[in-house]
């Protein structure tokens, strides 16, 4: 192995897609054809091939992961004789405009429920949590929604915190692709998830300022575990 494998595996891994394939262990696809259907995005071309040979190895991965915290905390709870605390697991999924981003949320969400140990999985999409519509007219901020500064942060990490700190019936805004603004009479409940996915095109942002007098928070400080759905720009 040379130095430069050897560099290559610290930092990362990559796989062909056989062999990535093979590390769902023989987990079966309880996924049908008229389900993924539903879950596809508009002009989204996604077979149950695929499902099998990439997102159930990885949902594989996710469960095995989220299983072994869960265990620890168990037992760090037992140790310290502290009641015991339900703490959501939270993945965040991000990546370019149009790149499926959504569509790879929904399928691991429908994937992941199906695991006996994570009956409950709610998804969240950052979109709500732009600002209003008129709000960003007022603010000369229409031709910069989409970008960071077009999103009520402190409402979004307010969201996160709560949900992270295991409290009920977390209420988190509603994004309409009609009227492209947030709903007014209309919010997602979430309530003690076993295990939430935020999905959105900042989620993986990190404060520009790492020094220790840094005091912002940011989404990913409440991620567990993060994806980025990348695309060749042809396609």
């Amino acid at each position: 192995m040379t130095a430069t494998n050897t560099l290559h595996q610290t930092l990362y891994f990559s796989f062909l897609r056989q062999q990535w394939s093979e590390l769902r262990n023989s987990v079966p696809l309880t996924l049908s054809e008229d389900e993924l259907a539903n879950l596809r995005g508009m002009n989204e071309q996604l077979s149950l091939d695929e499902v099998t040979d990439i997102y159930l190895p990885l949902s594989r991965l996710l469960n095995l992961i989220i299983d072994s915290k869960q265990q620890s905390s168990v037992v760090l709870d037992q140790f310290l004789n502290h009641k015991p605390t339900k703490t959501p697991y939270i993945i965040s999924i991000s990546g370019s405009v149009a790149v499926g981003k959504s569509t790879t949320a929904r399928i691991l969400q429908t994937l992941l429920q199906r695991w006996p140990e994570h009956p409950k999985v709610e998804l969240v999409t950052t979109d709500g949590f732009l600002y209003p519509l008129a709000e960003l007219t007022h603010n000369n901020l229409l031709k910069r929604k989409g970008f960071p500064e077009s999103y009520d942060m402190k409402m979004l990490i307010d969201f996160i915190s709560a949900v992270k700190a295991g409290e009920p019936n977390v209420s988190a805004p509603l994004y309409s692709h009609v009227t492209y603004d947030r709903l007014t009479d209309e919010v997602q409940n979430i309530n003690q998830p076993d295990i939430l996915i935020i999905e959105g095109l900042n989620v993986l942002q990190t404060a520009l300022d790492p020094s220790p007098e840094s005091k912002s928070s940011f989404l990913s400080d409440y991620v567990d575990f993060s994806i980025y759905v990348d695309a060749e720009e042809s396609l």
